[in-house]
């Protein structure tokens, strides 16, 4: 897979960049974020440069989760947190434009408190349903 030179991600996959890299496989590595939520936070990156979710090949995704589900194992089994947020943008709020999964420990009263934006809500049952069947019909394949 390709990589891109100006790619922040792609120089810490080829070695070229410090990290502390805590899983390094023929797919995927996953290193500690410099600036993270909670100690141990995880950046999980596809080895090849790949700019967001929409982007990774069908032959990635299985991979890809895999380490994604492992990551999240470790956060309880090995660091002792309760849980683990996971979470990804897609271009808008995509500091680094390579594809990155953030896994990070969670504990009870850990201070971080639910999403990081307001919500909002439907005005009534017809437009929640309006868009789940805009989106339903957005995601069939083939």
């Amino acid at each position: 897979m390709a990589r891109d030179p100006d790619c922040l991600f792609c120089g810490i996959v080829a070695g070229e960049r410090p990290a502390a890299v805590v899983l390094d496989e023929a797919d995927v590595v996953a290193f500690l974020d410099i600036r993270p939520l909670f100690k141990g936070h995880v950046l999980l990156v596809p080895r090849g440069h790949v700019g967001t979710l929409v982007d990774l090949p069908a032959a990635l995704r299985d991979p890809f989760l895999d380490a994604a589900q492992r990551l999240s194992r470790a956060m309880t089994d090995v660091l002792g947190a309760q849980g683990s947020f996971v979470a990804m943008n897609n271009v808008v709020s995509q500091s680094v434009p390579h594809l990155h999964l953030h896994v990070v420990p969670r504990t009870k009263g850990d201070g971080l408190r639910g999403f990081f934006w307001p919500r909002t809500r439907y005005a009534d049952d017809a437009e929640m349903a309006g868009y789940a069947g805009r989106l339903a019909s957005g995601t069939t394949t083939g």
